[in-house]
């Protein structure tokens, strides 16, 4: 592991990185506000758990391919860039549905974590993240190179949930000031616009917003 000074920079270098905004965070926010904390919550873990899947690839050297590649990566970028359109098009379109019961709401949770590591998964620009941050930090003599980036990984994964859930706690709070049915209205086809307008971005751009 990096001794206490590197582990610092890397700590601030994250959480700097970490709080600003792109699709992972835009699309926490849109889910709080859409449906309460708990919907942000589930959200926060569908990154989270895409981010787990990169960190993992990153650990065995997988994410090498992507960044070296242009083919895979933008395959990669287009089909993310598509889901965020893809996403967008549904908020924009969605209409007030009534009281769901337990059971659907458990469903719509879940639907939307796999959303989540949907959506962190098919975002190429969090391998190349990841491939160029945590070599940084990493010392072949304090231990097996591959274990210090799972555990960078890790770190950088819980400072993620970390600023992550409080987007989504804060936005799902900011929910219940915002109750009124054309306030949601407006709420859902701004989400939605602007999902939108980040796929197309996310499409055209080499811009590396989480």
């Amino acid at each position: 592991m990096p001794d206490t000074t590197t582990l610092v920079v890397f700590l601030v270098a994250c959480f700097v990185l970490l709080i600003t905004p792109g699709p992972a965070v835009l699309y926490i926010v849109t889910r709080s506000l859409d449906g309460g904390p708990a919907a942000g919550v589930a959200a926060t873990l569908g990154i989270a758990s895409g981010t787990l899947c990169h960190v993992t690839a990153a650990a065995l050297g997988l994410s090498t391919l992507l960044v070296t590649s242009a083919l895979a990566f933008n395959m990669v970028k287009y089909l993310g860039a598509a889901y965020l359109i893809y996403l967008g098009i549904r908020r924009f379109t969605a209409t007030q549905a009534h009281q769901p019961s337990k059971v659907t709401a458990t469903k719509t949770l879940r639907r939307i974590w796999v959303e989540g590591i949907m959506l962190q998964l098919l975002n190429p620009k969090v391998a190349l993240f990841l491939f160029a941050l945590l070599p940084q930090f990493i010392d072949p003599s304090k231990g097996e190179p591959a274990l210090q980036v799972f555990v960078l990984g890790i770190v950088l994964l819980t400072l993620g949930i970390i600023t992550d859930g409080t987007y989504a706690l804060g936005s799902g709070v900011a929910r219940t000031w915002l109750r009124h049915p054309k306030v949601v209205r407006g709420q859902r086809r701004l989400a939605g616009g602007l999902l939108i307008g980040l796929g197309i971005a996310a499409a055209v751009s080499d811009s590396s917003n989480r």
